[in-house]
């Protein structure tokens, strides 16, 4: 057996939204621009509200749930057209640790896994999109799940799928509450706030 590794999307893998703000890059900032939508509202309306509780949940698809809320939001454009926007502008990685991970799993033969709040035409466009899908052996998004992180319900579906291991699975996020509900799951989770969060982690830089 061996031990799997796991990595968080949004302020991990992506350089997108962070639980430290002033660490985030956001997608939105030309939101108002290019699509004249206002970004606070998106999020207020959008994101905090059906998104969170419905789409991440596999309840709702996103398409549904944008062609509901953006006529209320003031856009009149293409559902379709948003989504791409929307997409594109939401997926640049960290590439200094995606490099990280390429270098450690070519010493390896660790399994590298993906466990994000996420619903399922995003995840898939990311593993498909952006050479995570070369990197990564599974990714387990909420609406896959049916859970959100910090549920255990999420952690217990992870771990079923991957199997028994050496020792616990070793998890990076950036937000502390998720972190705190990966430990009680049994995982050995880590807050990640820069690079040197995984190549210095006593485990992993011993493998490196």
């Amino acid at each position: 057996m061996s031990r799997a590794i796991v990595f968080d999307i949004d302020g991990v893998l992506i350089e997108g939204m962070n639980h430290d703000a002033n660490k985030s890059r956001r997608w939105d900032v030309t939101l108002k621009a290019d699509m004249g939508i206002d970004p606070k509202r998106f999020t207020d309306e959008f994101i905090f509200d059906i998104f969170v509780t419905k789409v991440t949940t596999g309840k709702m698809s996103v398409i549904e749930a944008l062609d509901k809320r953006l006529p209320s939001l003031g856009y009149k454009g293409s559902t379709m057209k948003f989504l791409d926007y929307w997409l594109k502008k939401d997926s640049v990685l960290n590439q200094p640790l995606v490099d990280a991970i390429r270098d450690f799993r070519a010493k390896n033969d660790n399994p590298f896994y993906i466990a994000t709040n996420q619903e399922h035409i995003r995840a898939v466009w990311l593993w498909s999109n952006t050479g995570l899908g070369d990197i990564f052996d599974d990714m387990f998004h909420s609406a896959r799940t049916n859970a959100r992180k910090p549920e255990k319900a999420y952690f217990d579906f992870i771990s079923g799928k991957i199997g028994p291991q050496s020792e616990p699975p070793l998890f990076f996020d950036d937000t502390p509450k998720i972190v705190d509900g990966a430990r009680k799951a049994g995982w050995e989770a880590m807050i990640y706030d820069r690079l040197e969060s995984f190549t210095t982690h006593p485990w992993i830089a011993a493998r490196l």
